[in-house]
């Protein structure tokens, strides 16, 4: 079922509201789909769309797709390519203008910038943006103001970005916000204020939104352009958002000026949308498979549009995590513990611990985990110091100790589990993916007493080939969470997990994609052998043409396959 399942992401309505796209993807594919809004059949938009790409409606009839191959395209509603508007570089996130001009980030390998270019294809793209990254334009609804969110390395841009604001055609951009991390800056309706996302806050010509509470985000780290955490009411005189409630979704609705916030929904509701007929967006939760739905804003009723997962999960006695917490040293840290609720006492656990290392686990959608759960395990999902979710401090106690505060503060999550009967000591696998492997693996190396077996997909191995071949995106982040170099290559080899693979005594299953522009597919096949060296039992596998992170419905049902059979007879 997990690996037959489709995802669903981006509903937009049409200018009118006639129509609702959005982008569906499987096996590889991401294609955009349009239905109008009386339920009539959806049409399937010829134009493949690129994974984290996006799209823009042009009218009712048209859009402009950010497709696969990298070019901007504009292509009938109805499907069918009209014509090619960019031909290098990779097209992002697209917002068109009631003016007839479109702005786009174009991505290369060395460039990433705003650029504008007529709808009628006249004339090439013309760049706007002058940092180091740039992405998500919007444009004022006369069509005469753009806006974009900008930043320069080595910041990531949840670190450290800004807003920018240019006024006409013909005019330099100025800065418009620049305190803290500034995404997501959206004019309301009406052209007279704009909104935009302040360190994971939602703020309104500046001023924070009331409404939310202390450490409660409403945006998620931006690892990539297109991201929609809220949305302005078709009169603008309120915004949606989704609260983050200690790893718990809450859809709220309120306006500038009113004290609080009223709920609509529970879940996670991303890629929020307001049209006349509702908000749309993907709507998800822990027992809840994403779906794109259709919400009335008054709470009177929500209507299902288009599902992603196969259906039958909601039969298969799907469980919700509970929120917990433990002491690492004098830090108190979060995380989300997942178990059937008629065990009893200690059972097996498997750890599984998110990547980025900025991200968090949440209480959504997270089959991989239920799976788990079904096998008769229970899952801890630990968000260490350096995770989202929690405010910008907690996020930013991992700076310069990568490598350091999350394995403590895991070990710490471990022996807790233990102490609180939840965990059968000498049963206790480890989980996870990329800087979740990373983790995994250095747990593994300095308390294997504690560890019963490691799964770690295309994780890292070495930080200081990371820092010499990862893409251009991340590429000084490591400054950061280790230090720069080369002043600090001491502590980057200290905390590789390559350096102490002879200290491993767990069995250890690896999973790599040979694509991977993250990761080096070699520094994990030569983590494998360090590991054969000191005797330690791997199973590796690399999958042809998957990178950092699988795309093949194939890769998924083998992945599951080995870990299943892996963690039978390890734990």
């Amino acid at each position: 079922m997990i690996s037959r399942s489709r995802s669903v992401s981006s509903p937009r309505w049409s200018p009118s509201g006639a129509r609702l796209a959005w982008i569906d993807t499987y096996d590889g594919r991401a294609d955009v789909v349009v239905a109008p809004s009386d339920q009539g059949p959806p049409v399937v938009v010829t134009a493949e769309c690129g994974a984290g790409s996006g799209y823009a409606w042009v009218d009712d009839d048209a859009l402009v797709v950010a497709g696969s191959d990298g070019r901007l395209v504009l292509v009938h509603a109805n499907g069918g390519i009209e014509r090619v508007l960019t031909h290098d570089g990779r097209a992002l996130a697209p917002a068109v203008s009631v003016r007839g001009e479109v702005a786009c980030a174009i991505e290369r390998d060395d460039t990433c910038d705003i650029a504008t270019v007529p709808l009628d294809g006249s004339a090439w793209p013309e760049r706007v943006s002058h940092a180091d990254y740039a992405w998500d334009p919007a444009w004022s609804p006369d069509g005469g103001a753009l806006v974009w969110q900008e930043w320069d390395i080595p910041n990531m841009p949840w670190h450290a970005s800004r807003i920018m604001r240019r006024d006409a055609r013909d005019a330099p951009p100025y800065l418009l916000a620049g305190d803290g991390a500034c995404s997501q800056a959206r004019f309301s309706p009406d052209g007279v204020r704009l909104a935009w996302i302040r360190d994971g806050e939602l703020v309104v010509d500046g001023e924070s939104l009331p409404g939310g509470q202390e450490h409660q985000e409403c945006a998620e780290p931006a690892w990539s352009p297109g991201q929609r955490s809220f949305a302005w009411s078709p009169d603008g005189s309120e915004l949606a958002w989704c609260r983050n409630e200690s790893g718990f979704g809450r859809l709220v609705i309120g306006a500038p000026g009113r004290k609080s916030a009223r709920e609509l929904s529970r879940g996670w509701h991303r890629d929020l949308s307001w049209g006349e007929a509702g908000i749309a967006c993907v709507r998800s939760g822990a027992v809840t498979p994403a779906q794109v739905v259709v919400l009335a804003a008054n709470g009177s009723g929500r209507r299902v549009i288009a599902r992603g997962p196969v259906a039958g999960f909601e039969r298969t006695g799907l469980v919700e995590p509970r929120p917990v917490m433990w002491k690492s040293g004098s830090a108190t840290v979060h995380g989300l513990l997942w178990r059937a609720p008629e065990s009893r006492g200690a059972l097996p656990v498997v750890v599984h611990v998110h990547g980025g290392p900025t991200h968090q686990a949440l209480a959504d959608w997270t089959p991989r985990v239920q799976w788990l759960v079904q096998r008769g395990y229970a899952v801890l999902q630990p968000n260490y110091r350096g995770s989202s979710g929690y405010g910008v401090a907690y996020r930013n106690a991992l700076d310069g100790r990568w490598g350091e505060l999350d394995v403590a503060d895991v070990v710490a999550g471990i022996k807790h589990a233990i102490k609180e009967d939840w965990a059968v000591p000498g049963r206790v696998a480890l989980m996870g993916a990329s800087a979740g492997g990373f983790t995994a693996l250095n747990v593994a190396a300095q308390h294997p007493d504690l560890v019963a077996a490691v799964i770690a997909l295309y994780p890292v191995t070495d930080l200081l080939d990371l820092a010499a071949t990862t893409h251009r995106f991340e590429s000084s982040d490591l400054s950061r969470l280790v230090g720069p170099l080369p002043d600090g290559r001491a502590s980057y080899v200290a905390r590789s997990p390559i350096t102490h693979a002879s200290r491993v005594r767990a069995p250890v299953l690896l999973l790599q994609g040979d694509e991977d522009r993250v990761v080096n597919a070699e520094r994990t096949a030569a983590f494998a052998g360090a590991l054969r060296d000191a005797g330690v039992v791997v199973d590796y596998r690399l999958y042809a043409g998957e990178g950092h992170g699988w795309r093949r419905a194939a890769t998924v049902a083998d992945e599951l396959a080995r870990i299943g059979t892996f963690l039978s007879r390890w734990c």
